[in-house]
């Protein structure tokens, strides 16, 4: 027979295991809800190279990045509404949609990274742009895929 005093040892035992476990579980769900991957306009269109089947869902938050489409730029004269393409290597592009201030060196032909929810397949609502100082600028990612054969 246990005693009493091994009794309560082996359901403290059991219960510090089922609240690490249930802590665990509930840390990667709120880090999976907070992941934000980043994405290239075509991969947007056609999923990852290496994986197609990758491809962000619709309603997604997600980044993406690459080159403002020269004259695609469209502001509404009512509102703070923002629309422009962007692309990567391919000629193909997505639209970005963001109401606010854009960043004051935003430009055509620059690069960016646009952060949103993905609202179809090739449109993305941003809540934030950003774009690096230097006129230069093009994000690690792109430059990597521009590069690349």
């Amino acid at each position: 027979m246990m005693s009493l005093r091994r009794k309560k040892r082996l359901w403290f035992g059991c219960a510090l295991v089922v609240a690490s476990g249930l802590m665990s579980w509930l840390v990667v769900v709120a880090l999976s809800q907070n992941m934000n991957l980043f994405y290239l306009p075509s991969e947007v269109l056609h999923g990852k190279i290496a994986q197609p089947d990758l491809k962000p869902s619709i309603g997604q938050h997600i980044r993406v990045g690459g080159m403002v489409v020269e004259g695609s730029v469209q502001r509404n004269v009512n509102t703070m509404l923002v629309s422009f393409g962007l692309r990567d290597k391919t000629d193909e592009h997505i639209i970005i949609q963001f109401e606010g201030l854009l960043p004051d060196l935003f430009r055509e032909g620059q690069g960016i990274v646009a952060q949103g929810t993905l609202v179809n397949r090739n449109t993305l609502v941003a809540n934030e742009v950003l774009a690096k100082h230097d006129e230069t600028y093009v994000p690690p990612e792109l430059k990597a895929a521009m590069s690349a054969p």
